[in-house]
């Protein structure tokens, strides 16, 4: 309501002075689900019946002033979400004046620090995680290379904030545009450097915790021609917590990420060091909540059904040591092996072990658990992950893509599927695209996974037809033909279809839904089974 009559006082005072004072910009999203009972594959009860999540973003600006907020409507939240944040509120409002030296911003904000090892806020919708900061940010261009940011405030933890405050400053060196001499070099340096604190009361009638908990941390990047590296160091002062069973031992995170590129040619290496970095504004939170620092997974963000959704990989923060190939190269066109209008190959190895640690008698004393070396790798293997992508386009018309993954998962750690142990999973996937004419176009997926743990073997058809620019039709069905018990050998049909128009989308779909998992960057959230219609609209102005 108070973003409507926002909206409706600046259009009429538009029209009381016969111009626009500013411009007003914004997106909407509502979704809508109605679910059916389907005892048969497990889908929770839902007494509401009907459950929806939605949003609407208003922001204005004039010169160099902006000010935004955003309403969101939890009525109540969808399965899967965390039922804290059912009901409604304005959570997010903010203004920000940006000078020649300064930006300021009071209120709610999004920020990072680096790559986000020691401070990330950041909002990711489809997980239902949103930390968004509370208080008050300036930035500063000190001189042409030398960039500061400063912010203190507290962390949302949905419609209320975290008992913690949390303080940080960031600054940036960037060597080629603070020296002139520097300005034509091929070789580019930039330099950072980030501290970070939180301070929460010790309220704890079991141990003597800090109150405040500082990290920081530094980064170099260096970038010449088809070449870069970026690294980055964290240390944590010891933080008890939840986490990691209010032990003392200090934290600590290492990323190292180099690539190298040329026509037809891509080359990308990474590896991390994650120990004891469970890093949140209040100690006693869990999940996705109040998390301050970022901890990428290493691994890709895959989008077919069965390799994304069944056995994603999720970050350890207690500890990991994770390492990633990227390969890609495409064959040259006009050959026997590379076609007539060329092939890409895509080649991706993931792999994630526990640390390398020596045990530590003296929970009772010092309570440090453990000590470890930088990317020393354990023999606990956490997740390992090969698959290999070729794309062909065998005519104008039609376009193939072929998809093998090799998974191994350890659910012992990752606690995502119904069933402990080891899983070792092989997928196959073929994408078929065939357009007609410029408007109408089908796409068809074939896909089955092999394994003899957990649920068994699964299948998955999707077909999509297009009718650009408006609307699109799809149906998909998972078939789980393999899983042990006979009366679990279900189908998940689902329908769907949406029109596009302008900034506006608008999808309906009927179906069931089986239980899996959704992650985005190493944090996940469960999702479980259900059935029924569901409906969303986006729109943006």
């Amino acid at each position: 309501m108070a973003a409507f009559l926002c909206s409706q006082f600046l259009f009429l005072k538009a029209q009381e002075n016969n111009k626009l004072p500013g411009e007003i910009h914004g997106n909407f999203e509502m979704t809508t689900q109605f679910y059916s009972v389907d005892t048969i594959i497990g889908a929770p009860i839902v007494p509401e019946k009907v459950l929806m999540n939605g949003f609407l973003n208003l922001i204005y600006t004039k010169d160099k002033f902006t000010a935004g907020l955003r309403y969101e409507a939890y009525q109540n939240v969808l399965q899967g979400f965390d039922p804290g944040y059912a009901g409604s509120g304005i959570p997010f409002r903010y203004g920000t004046y940006s000078g020649d030296l300064l930006e300021i911003t009071a209120g709610n904000f999004y920020e990072q620090f680096g790559s986000g090892l020691i401070f990330r806020s950041y909002e990711e919708r489809g997980l239902g995680v949103d930390n968004a900061m509370e208080g008050m940010r300036v930035k500063a261009k000190v001189r042409p290379g030398i960039y500061l940011k400063g912010m203190i405030g507290r962390q949302r933890l949905f419609f209320a904030q975290s008992n913690g405050i949390v303080r940080g400053i960031d600054g940036e060196f960037n060597l080629n545009e603070a020296f002139e001499g520097l300005a034509e070099k091929k070789t580019k340096v930039i330099l950072g450097s980030s501290f970070v604190s939180k301070y929460q009361a010790d309220d704890n009638v079991t141990y003597n915790l800090p109150e405040n908990v500082a990290a920081a941390g530094g980064r170099l990047n260096l970038i010449r021609g088809n070449f870069s590296i970026f690294s980055e160091y964290v240390y944590k002062a010891n933080d008890p917590s939840a986490d990691n069973n209010f032990i003392y031992k200090p934290g600590q995170a290492f990323f190292i990420s180099t690539s190298y590129s040329t026509r037809g040619f891509g080359l990308n290496l990474s590896a991390k060091h994650i120990d004891n970095m469970s890093f949140r504004s209040d100690r006693n939170e869990n999940i996705n909540n109040l998390l301050i620092s970022y901890l990428p997974a290493l691994t890709k963000q895959h989008t077919y059904n069965l390799a994304a959704t069944l056995y994603p990989y999720a970050t350890q923060p207690t500890g990991e040591v994770g390492f990633q190939a990227d390969l890609t190269y495409k064959l040259k066109k006009g050959t026997w092996y590379g076609g007539k209008y060329g092939t890409s190959v895509l080649v991706n190895y993931a792999a994630a072990n526990g640390l390398d640690t020596t045990s530590i008698d003296d929970l009772n004393t010092t309570r440090q658990a453990y000590k470890t070396n930088i990317l020393s790798t354990g023999d606990i293997v956490f997740f390992r992950d090969f698959n290999i992508e070729v794309t062909r386009k065998l005519s104008k018309e039609f376009k193939l893509k072929a998809s093998y993954f090799n998974f191994i998962f350890n659910n012992d750690v990752m606690k995502l599927a119904g069933k402990p142990g080891t899983f070792y999973v092989d997928i196959a996937v073929i994408d078929l695209l065939y357009k007609f004419n410029k408007t109408h176009s089908l796409r068809t997926e074939f896909q089955n996974m092999w394994t003899k743990q957990d649920q068994g073997n699964w299948a998955t058809f999707v077909a999509e037809y297009s009718l650009a620019p408006h609307w699109f039709f799809s149906f998909m069905d998972q078939y789980n033909y393999g899983n042990p018990v006979e009366s679990k050998r279900l189908h998940y049909p689902i329908f769907s279809s949406g029109y596009n128009t302008g900034g506006t989308r608008i999808m309906a779909s009927y179906g069931r839904q089986r239980a899996g998992i959704f992650c985005v960057g190493g944090v996940c959230r469960t999702v479980p089974a259900s059935n029924g219609v569901t409906l969303s609209i986006t729109s943006s102005f």
